[in-house]
This record gives structure tokens, sequence and C-alpha cells, in this order.
């Protein structure tokens, strides 16, 4: 075991003597040593219930054997963060995650890990981690929270109770008072926020990909269910250990590419091609953006979540979660016959699945035509650049706008609570990419407030930044190469016409070749907006969104 680097031999006396400090009996000194690497938090949500689900997970690795440690990693709130200066750390704090479990894990050569998580960034860092350190390992995402009532608002989400109701009430469709009722109401338990937003499409992908077991991704966080998952990971990582089941034998191109598939079949949140490139990238794998591109010329979605409807994690849980869904891919899937942290093999997992056709119908049955998410190509982004189609209506996948362009996102925000966009507007926002954010903020408020005031179907929004897992609308985003970097998106004037196709998977900008060049002769080198701490070193150390946002 790898924990006999600290615990045998003479010369690891004073080591077992610190063990033994921590109460670590001399029988327990010789079991596999097992880290829950916990990111319990007041602050968030998500997160808020981890203590109960530390507690399962420690039961289930002494029933089984080994000897828990439990150490924590720090967690961010999207929601919270959403909005200000804030949300610039929040895709920084995916590898500030992986950096504290790899160097925890590392420096107590820990045998292997359970990694409980919740939220965004979260569950990705986790992953990246895990393949970092290759010991076995095994994540419990918490769950997602109860769905929120509030009068004659039934199934009320983070999104719809609190960021769009802002939009309706400036429009004057509701009243403070009942502002007020619908804040108070829409989050209403301990939780990830109830749609298929980013938090929970990981949680699915992290399913998916066969490094959580069956059903964790959609248990509610304050089920019984959760914590029997939680009990069951606990036990089954010591057996993990014993076999020498690690990462690299369960993330392959193969499970990548299934991962892929499911979220194209689900249409989640768009910032799972930044985890999914990036936890490539923390395995040696070979997967780009080309790979989402191709596989979504070919699949199409089978279901949608809030915000693409008014589904939300609990009737998706209730209908079969992701075993069902796989259940349905079966046909497409890349490979049925890989292994899974479980010890079942996907195929074993489609086999035992419950699948309610109604809600997650057969994948040759769906009547949908195009994949829940799309890359786009163009001469505005010509490393790329991603929509979420399943928050598009129909009628707007071609689109064609003016733009309206803003150095921030907040003098965005400025220009729509003032109603200054009029219908027929494109929302240009640059300056908001990894490098140039820095940090690449969700641009959840801006696409709320469209929505809120019903311009959802009459303008559209491009950035270089990203958008939550709860955006919908004509939002294109991780416009590559970014404006720090030069990209056209830099270039863009208001006034210009910028046409958006997504059944062809093209954005243009209608500018000439000559009028681009001539203009690039005057742009003005960047300047970083933060030229100290960690959002400095993280600005110059990242690259672009096409390759995950990777450091």
């Amino acid at each position: 075991m790898k924990s006999d680097n600290i615990k045998k031999g003479i010369a690891r006396t004073p080591h077992r003597g610190l063990l033994m400090a921590t109460g670590v009996s001399r029988k327990n000194m010789n079991a596999p040593f097992i880290g829950i690497a916990s990111s319990f938090s007041d602050l968030v949500p998500g997160h808020i219930g981890m203590r109960d689900l530390e507690r399962q997970i420690e039961k289930g690795i002494h029933s089984a054997g080994g000897q828990a440690f439990i150490f924590g990693v720090p967690a961010i709130c999207d929601g919270i963060a959403m909005g200000h200066s804030g949300m610039r750390y929040s895709l920084p704090s995916r590898d500030l995650i992986a950096d504290c479990v790899e160097s925890v894990a590392a420096a107590h050569q820990l045998d292997g890990l359970v990694l409980l998580s919740n939220c965004d960034k979260i569950t990705p860092g986790m992953l990246i981690a895990a393949l970092r350190l290759n010991i076995p390992s095994i994540i419990v995402t918490a769950g997602p929270m109860l769905d929120g009532e509030c009068g004659n608002h039934h199934k009320l989400t983070m999104i719809s109770g609190s960021f769009e109701a802002v939009g309706k009430f400036r429009k004057g469709e509701i009243t403070e008072d009942e502002l007020l009722a619908l804040e108070e109401e829409s989050c209403p338990s301990a939780g990830s926020c109830q749609g298929m937003y980013t938090a929970n499409t990981m949680a699915c992908l992290t399913e998916a990909m066969g490094m959580s077991l069956p059903y964790c991704a959609s248990a509610s966080a304050v089920s019984s269910k959760k914590r029997r998952i939680a009990f069951e990971s606990g036990m089954r990582i010591v057996e993990a250990v014993k076999e020498d089941l690690k990462p690299s034998d369960i993330i392959t191109r193969e499970s990548l590419l299934n991962t892929i598939v499911a979220d194209l079949a689900l249409g989640g949140s768009t910032n799972t091609f930044l985890h999914i490139l990036a936890i490539a990238n923390a395995g040696g794998i070979d997967i780009t953006l080309k790979d989402f591109e191709e596989l979504s010329q070919k699949i199409h979605q089978i279901v949608k979540i809030n915000p693409s409807s008014s589904l939300t994690m609990a009737d998706f849980h209730n209908a079969g979660g992701v075993p069902a869904v796989m259940k349905s891919l079966g046909n497409v899937l890349e490979n049925e016959n890989l292994q899974t942290v479980c010890k079942l093999t996907v195929s074993q997992i489609i086999e035992n699945a419950y699948q309610n056709k109604d809600v997650i119908p057969d994948y040759d049955k769906s009547s949908y035509t195009q994949a829940g998410l799309a890359v786009l190509y163009g001469n505005l982004a010509k490393d790329g650049c991603v929509i979420k189609t399943s928050g598009v209506d129909s009628d707007c996948y071609t689109f064609e706008g003016f733009a309206r362009c803003f150095d921030s996102e907040e003098d965005s925000m400025s220009a729509l609570e003032n109603d200054e966009i009029k219908e027929g507007e494109v929302i240009v926002i640059r300056y908001e990419g990894p490098k140039g954010g820095p940090g690449m903020r969700e641009m959840l408020a801006p696409t709320s407030l469209l929505v809120g005031k019903g311009l959802g179907k009459k303008c559209a929004l491009v950035t270089d930044g990203r958008f939550s897992g709860g955006t919908r609308g004509i939002c294109v985003g991780h416009v590559c190469p970014e404006a720090a970097n030069g990209g056209e998106i830099a270039l863009i004037k208001d006034g210009d016409k910028i046409k958006i196709d997504i059944p062809n998977r093209k954005i243009e900008l209608c500018v000439s070749a000559e009028e681009l060049a001539e203009r690039r002769r005057g742009l003005k080198p960047f300047e970083p907006k933060v030229k100290s701490g960690y959002l400095y070193k993280y600005s110059m150390n990242v690259k672009d969104a096409s390759h995950g946002a990777i450091v």
C-alpha cells in the first residue's frame, strides 16, 4: 500500500507517533488509509449538508476495514458570486481545488480517496486531482436541493424563483412582495440548485464516466438514498484499493466520449466543454473541441431539464436518472463494456436501469433533432465558441442582429436595467475571457434579465466569457480567441451585423476582412485588469477556452 511509506519500519516511528496522535489505533495502522476530501461549507447551499455525508462515508470506510481521514477543500457558490467581481474567482478555483487535493493526498501518501463534492468547479477540480494522483478514487456528489413552492408558483428553482424573477419585477409583471416571497421559497433545502445547471450536469457526467455510484448524481441531497450512497461509496473505496482500481482505468478516451454523448443528450451546461477538456488534459487523454463538434453533428437530445423545460432534477431522478439516459443511448454510446468505479460495466448498469420513457424516451423515439449543445465556428470565433441549443427556441436557430458592444458585464447590466437594449440587437460582452476577465465570469445575470424582460427570443448575447448552466436563450459563449488575445470579438463595433446559424454551426461577423484588418491596426494592447494576487497569476498562465481554460 502507498501508505506504507509513512507507517512501515523502524524509521517511521515518528510518523506512527504522529498518526496515533490523530487517533489511529495500532491495529488500524495496517488498514488502507483513505482520505475524505470534503468541500463542506456553511457558505454554499449545495455543501451545507456534507457533515452528515462525511459521517456516512466514514462509517462505510471503517465497516470495510479502512482508516478514514477527513480534510477540507474550498468551495465557491456561483450563484452568490454571480454578477460582481467575486465571479472572477469561480473558474480559477477549479485548479486551486485540484492543487489542494493533490497536495494533501500526496504529502500523506494516502491509499485512496472519497471526493465529496457538489457544485460547479469543485467536482471537475476533484476529478482533475484524482487523475493527477491516480490512486483509487470515488466521487460522491451531495445531490440536488428540493423544488421550491410559493403560492401559485410550483416547482420553483433558483433561476425561475430569483434571477428571472428580477426581470419580471422590473417589467412590472410581479410586485415587490411577490418578489420577496419567491426569494424566500425558491431554494428550500440543502443541495445544488434544482435544474440541469453546471453542478448537476457535472454530477451526471461524473456518473456517466463511471466515477460515482449509480443514481448518485440525481438522488436528493436530503434523501436517505443519498446517505446510503455515501455509505456504500465508503465501503467501495476500500475494495477499490485492494483491487488497485485507479482513475486511469475508468477515465479513458472511450469513457470520455461516452460522457460527451451523454452531455449532448442531456443538453446541460456549456461549462462542461471546459471541464471535460481539462479532465482529459489531466489524464493525458486525447480529447479536443473537435470531438465535441463531430459528436454534436451525430447526437440529438433526448430529455430537457430546467432551464430548458419545467422538469427538475427530482423528476429526472424519478424517471431513472443517469442509468436511464445511458440505457436510452445504448446503441449510440462509443463503448458499453467499460469499467466503472462500482465494479459493474456500463452495460451491466444499463441492464438493471429503470427508465420512465415518458420523461426519458428511447433514443430513436425522442422528438428532438439537435444535440443539446453545439460548437460554432466562423470569422468571429476562428477557434470555436459554444451554445446551449437545448435552451434556444427552435424558431431562433438562425438569428441576425446588430451589435451593441460592452467591455464588461457591468456595463451590459447597466444598459439592460435602463431599458437601452432593443429587440433585434446582439449584446456583445468582451474582455471577460479566462485571461481578460480574468477568470471567465459567468453571465447569468444579463441572460436572466433578458428572459425576464421578454427579450429571450428577440435578442442574442455573444461573449468570450461563459454562462451558468441556468442560462437559456440565444447565448453564445467561450468565443475564441478571446478579446484579450486579440480575437475578432475585440474588433466589433456598434451596429455591425452578426449572424448566428445553429443548424450549420456558424457564427459570422458581417464585416469585410479588409475592414477588420484596418480595425486591428488601431487595436490597443490589452492591459490586465488585475495586477496582483491569485487572479493575476491565473491570468498570466491560463490557456484559452478551446483548451479547457487549463493552467
